[in-house]
């Protein structure tokens, strides 16, 4: 058994795609996938029970313990988080188990945004890219583990609304190898096209500025938490 956590909040739109793609990944394993809907005011969990997945709800607006939630429901050995707005394919379940087996203690995926983006995003993203996976840090949008290591390693860090992905990633380099898998996930590129260049690198910039005590609270993280969606999937 695989399990597959899939953290949500008002993603109606995004969240089919998400759920047929990691059906399609799983090939022929068997697999269970849960959404754990956090407060959606939107049809987030109807879609969810109408695709066949397990839906839990909680009330934190919170994705790690979003994920958590999730994680501590699940029956398989291995675990993947994976974004409500991320698709994944079969080579992305393919490594992580394969990473697995060869004693990584788990890993991540570098990233593609999805649709059209405005040039200066792209650049900005490239260059982020590059640094961020050079650190061997995974990507909140798609993770994996086996359950030995996230009990291990006590799960996703509740006290932070953003970053926890960079700590868990550490979590686990500390247990052994970290594998970000060459192969790419697909992901909304939602955010830099709702949102102007200066409001992201705002919110960017007070993160910089006051370091963890940004991420401790949800105040002033808009651009994660006010809930800004698009009208149609990309």
């Amino acid at each position: 058994m695989i399990s597959f956590v899939v953290p949500a909040y008002n993603e109606e739109l995004e969240l089919p795609s998400t759920i047929v793609s990691i059906r399609k990944a799983a090939q022929s394993r068997q697999h269970e996938i849960i959404v754990v809907d956090d407060a959606s005011t939107d049809a987030t969990a109807k879609i969810a029970q109408d695709n066949g997945v397990r839906v839990i709800s909680i009330d934190r607006r919170q994705i790690a313990a979003a994920r958590n939630a999730g994680a501590h429901l699940t029956r398989g050995d291995v675990l993947f988080f994976v974004d409500a707005d991320t698709q994944i394919n079969s080579m992305h379940v393919n490594g992580a188990l394969e990473a697995l087996s060869d004693g990584y203690s788990g890993g991540s995926a570098r990233v593609v945004v999805a649709g059209e983006i405005p040039t200066w995003s792209r650049i900005c993203l490239r260059i982020f890219c590059t640094v961020y996976f050079g650190f061997n840090l995974g990507a909140g949008a798609f993770l994996f583990t086996t359950r030995q290591n996230f009990t291990a390693m006590g799960g996703f860090d509740e006290r932070l609304f953003i970053g926890e992905e960079v700590y868990f990633s550490l979590g686990l380099r500390k247990l052994g190898r970290f594998k970000v898998l060459a192969e790419p996930v697909l992901t909304s590129g939602r955010k830099l096209r709702l949102y102007s260049a200066g409001v992201i690198w705002m919110n960017f910039l007070r993160v910089m500025i006051l370091g963890s005590r940004a991420a401790r609270s949800r105040d002033g993280l808009n651009i994660w938490y006010d809930g800004k969606r698009e009208t149609r999937s990309t």
